[in-house]
Formats: C-alpha cells, structure tokens, sequence
C-alpha cells in the first residue's frame, strides 16, 4: 500500500452532509463544466461525440425505466425496480468499464447492462416472470441480478480473488489486467455479507471496485439511520481507499470509476466508490415512498437532474442542436414501443432452463435436479 493512501486513511473522517468538500464533481446541476486537478485526464479525451452518445444512453435509460414501471402498473411484470435519478452513476461507471471486466449487479443495474449490451428484454423476462435469469452472465460479462440484498459482494469478491491467483492483475498487459465492480446500495453496506467482502477483497488483493450508489434511502430509512459518516469512509476501516462522487455527474462518475479500475486492474486494489446520488422514485414498485419522505426533497433533486445538466452542457458548449435533441427523443420512442412489444408477446422459457447458467460444466447434481423436475412435470401429462 502506497504512502499517499496510508496518510489518505489516517485523516479524520468527516460528518455525513450534502455531498460536502470530499465529493468529486465536474459538471455542476446548472451544467457548468468544472476542473478537478485529479481526474481531468480521464475526461481529457472525450469527444463531442462521445458527450452526444452519453446524452442518448441516459435518455433512453430512462425511458427503459419508464416503461418498465408502466408496464408492471399494467399488469404486464410482477415487479420493477426503478432506477429513475440514478442514470448518470450507471451510464458513467458502465462506459468506464473494459469488455474483459466483469460486472456483479444488484436488481437495478438495467443502466450498466444497456451499456453492456445487454437486450432490454433480458430483464423485462424476469420481472415478468418467464425466464429465471434470461442471460448468460458469460456473454456480456454481467452477472445475473441478485435479488438476496448485499449477496453480490461476496460473488464479485470471490470472482476478483480467482481474478488475481490465475495471474490476470498487474501484469501491465492491458489486454489481460482484468477488473470486478460490484454494484450495490446504501442500505446494503449494512449488510453481513458486505461487511465480509471488505474483509476478504482487503485481505487478498482481490482487484474488485465497489460501486455503493448512495441513493438516499434504503427502502424507507434515510442512510443517516445507516452510517455516522459518509459511507466511502467506511473503507478505512477495512484498510483500502474510499471517494465519494457526485452519482448525477456523468463525467466526473466516468472519470472516477475508470481511475478506480485502473489501480484494481494494476494491483491496487480493493477501492470503494460512493455515488452520491437519489432515487427519484419508489424502492420498488411494492413500495409508496410517499409514506416516508416528503415530497420538499424530491423537488430538490429534481434541480440535480443528471440529463438536463448534459444537456445544458451540450446545447451551451455547441455540442448539439434542438435536431440532435430531437433525434434521440425520437429514438426513445421507437425503443420503448419496441420493449412494450416484446414484453407482452415474449413466450414463459422452458423451466428446465434454470439450470443451464448455475455451473460452467455439467454437473451431476444439477442434471439431477433438472431430472426431476421433469419428471414430475410429465407425471402431470400422464395423468391427463
């Protein structure tokens, strides 16, 4: 552990507050582009074009989610979960990741599997129930969801260990230094299960980034109810590094989450990332936020929107036009008549199927299993 990280660890640690003077952030709520001696470099390189196809990814996220919602009020899914507020800390930290790196979600990454390449309607057949996963986490290296809060660090934990003992950290070859992120939020970091992937990923090395999106409230308790202190400062206690980020500055999440991977993918690891950010809606669609927050602080988020401050920026900075504007708003169309089309005629996938993705080979207990479930379901044809 480097001298610079060791002093980083032995400062005080500050009170929780509003996002305070540690927060990383370099694009304002109002859109105004801001420097940071730090992290500038990891934005340096960006391109107007690269700015345009952030924009087009957080729109049409966000009507993913919009869909989705609606689709479950309709009867259509049993169950969403939203991710509407929460767009800027997926889309940023998912563009910073490489191909060969893998990513542990929670239940609402549908952002970071977008910009995976994940099908949209991958997670549209969980939630509505005809499928048990829907995707080969091998594919796109995206794990399946974990619905178990907080289970996911120990599976990232575990796969980042396996990471570094096969040799595939700190080699300087770019192509093979592999990285895990590990995706979960507030009120799981207080979780056993989190507590205990600090320990390990501390104890091995393991070169694994946990991306905590700070969201305000786990289910319906404030996170002053979850930590004294800032959560990213939870990670001196443990021995590694902790940033806190502003989760609604695409840029600066960017910025963060690549410099983060880079000092797992070199050795350095593990880092904890804190996206400081909020779920503009309910938990889940099961939830009625209106019972345990007042409605004052999501109109304070709103002036915290993460697309309307790109898009400030764009339109200030002569990046695009009300045409590109228009375009991606159109696009959005097409994209969510598309997901509601194959959400209401998609076919229920073969039972037998939830047991193809549990191991990497055949495995006797599994066969086994899925033996006897079809079994059984004959023994109901028979009977017939």
């Amino acid at each position: 552990m480097s001298d610079k990280v060791v002093a980083e660890l032995q400062e005080p640690t500050p009170a929780v507050g509003d996002g305070g003077p540690d927060m990383i952030q370099l694009l304002t709520p109002e859109g105004q582009r801001v420097s940071h001696p730090d992290y500038d470099k990891y934005v340096a390189d960006l391109t107007p074009e690269d700015l345009r196809s952030f924009y087009r990814d957080l729109v049409l996220i966000r009507r993913l989610d919009a869909e989705g919602y609606a689709l479950q009020r309709q009867g259509e899914l049993g169950l969403w979960p939203s991710l509407l507020g929460q767009e800027a800390a997926q889309v940023g930290s998912g563009r910073a990741l490489k191909p060969h790196d893998f990513v542990f979600p929670t239940y609402r990454e549908h952002g970071v599997g977008f910009v995976r390449g994940m099908d949209p309607q991958s997670s549209l057949q969980l939630f509505r129930g005809v499928s048990q996963g829907g995707w080969d986490p091998q594919e796109n290296n995206f794990h399946l969801y974990t619905i178990v809060i907080g289970a996911q660090a120990l599976h990232a934990t575990g796969y980042a260990m396996g990471v570094r003992m096969d040799g595939n950290v700190g080699t300087g070859d770019p192509d093979r230094d592999t990285a895990v992120i590990c995706y979960f939020g507030d009120g799981a970091s207080s979780q056993g299960d989190v507590n205990e992937a600090f320990v390990y990923a501390a104890s091995f090395d393991a070169p694994v980034v946990f991306f905590c999106q700070n969201n305000q409230w786990a289910i319906s308790e404030p996170v002053e109810k979850q930590t004294r202190i800032p959560l990213f400062q939870r990670a001196r206690g443990f021995g590694f590094p902790g940033v806190r980020v502003d989760g609604n500055d695409i840029l600066a999440t960017y910025a963060v989450t690549q410099h983060c991977l880079d000092e797992a993918r070199n050795g350095n690891g593990p880092l904890l990332i804190e996206a400081y950010t909020y779920r503009m809606g309910a938990h889940t669609t099961a939830d009625d936020p209106t019972k345990y927050r007042v409605s004052a602080e999501v109109e304070e988020w709103k002036f915290r929107d993460p697309i309307l401050r790109l898009k400030t920026l764009l339109a200030h900075e002569g990046m695009a036009d009300e045409t590109f504007f228009a375009n991606v708003d159109e696009e959005a169309d097409r994209f969510a008549a598309e997901l509601r089309e194959g959400c209401v005629t998609m076919e229920t996938m073969p039972g037998a199927t939830m047991w193809d993705h549990v191991y990497a080979e055949d495995h006797p207990v599994m066969e086994a299993e899925r033996a006897a479930y079809l079994a059984y379901k004959a023994s109901f044809e028979e009977a017939n």
